[in-house]
């Protein structure tokens, strides 16, 4: 008789909470890390490592708030992706095409500079910001990619268990919302995963359009003191703890997931 292993419990809403408080204590823990040990550094380290922890915040910030957004975009334009219809996959795959197409500087630039006039010119005045700029651009690129991966692991499920639901009297909608997708998420975690680290990177591009993130923190430094070596450094390391620390956490919860789909 062979000895059973013990059940793994599922990834619930609790466990979903305890793992974002986590990440968030560890984010808090780190950010209080690295202002004791750059302020004991020496010029032109120390008497601006302020500077680089506004950074570093605003780094973070950007790759969250996009990087939530862009797993809706993604997931919408994945599901539209998959559809029957030719009039409902025509526009995600332009989108996608477009996005994957181009620059991500310049669509941080296009969005910055040329989206409020364009909007202005069929009547609504809006008025983007640095911050949301970057935002609106790296959620859209991001959503891109996310959209590619999540139509992978839609199509990856057996067809099998779509018309069996479909006989039980389920919709479309609901057959995507509750057996498809559910699944499809599960599959797809560790990709997605690779995209968020990659927009914490690719974060640094918003320096394009003056945002006050690590990397324009890090060129403002070099600039006054005119000592690349250290400055450089210095956002390398804080970049690299940033991407350490994120990679730690999403590991985790690439594992909850793999236990709750077993």
């Amino acid at each position: 008789m062979t000895a059973r292993s013990p059940r793994a419990q599922p990834l619930g809403g609790g466990s979903l909470l305890l793992w974002i408080g986590g990440a968030v204590l560890a984010f808090l823990a780190l950010f209080f890390l690295i202002t004791v040990i750059l302020r004991q550094m020496p010029d032109p380290i120390g008497p601006r490592a302020d500077l680089f922890v506004e950074g570093a915040r605003m780094t973070l910030q950007l790759t969250v708030v996009s990087g939530l957004i862009g797993l809706v975009v993604g997931m919408l334009t994945g599901i539209q992706k998959t559809s029957a219809s030719a009039w409902v996959r025509a526009p995600a795959n332009f989108f996608v095409w477009l996005v994957r197409g181009t620059p991500l500087l310049v669509q941080i630039l296009f969005v910055y500079n040329a989206l409020p006039p364009l909007l202005q010119s069929i009547g609504i005045g809006v008025q983007l910001n640095e911050f949301w700029s970057a935002v609106i651009a790296l959620a859209l690129n991001v959503g891109a990619y996310n959209a590619e991966v999540i139509r992978a692991g839609i199509l990856a499920i057996p067809r099998g268990q779509t018309e069996a639901a479909r006989s039980l009297g389920l919709s479309g909608a609901q057959t995507m919302n509750t057996v498809v997708l559910p699944q499809a998420l599960r599959i797809v975690v560790p990709p997605l995963v690779n995209n968020l680290v990659a927009l914490l990177k690719d974060s640094s591009l918003a320096s394009s359009i003056a945002l006050l993130e690590l990397t324009l923190a890090g060129s403002r430094v070099s600039s006054e003191s005119f000592q690349p070596i250290p400055v450089l450094t210095t956002v390398a390391v804080v970049y690299l703890a940033l991407t350490t620390v994120m990679t730690l956490f999403t590991d985790q919860l690439e594992k909850r997931v793999k236990i709750a789909s077993r």
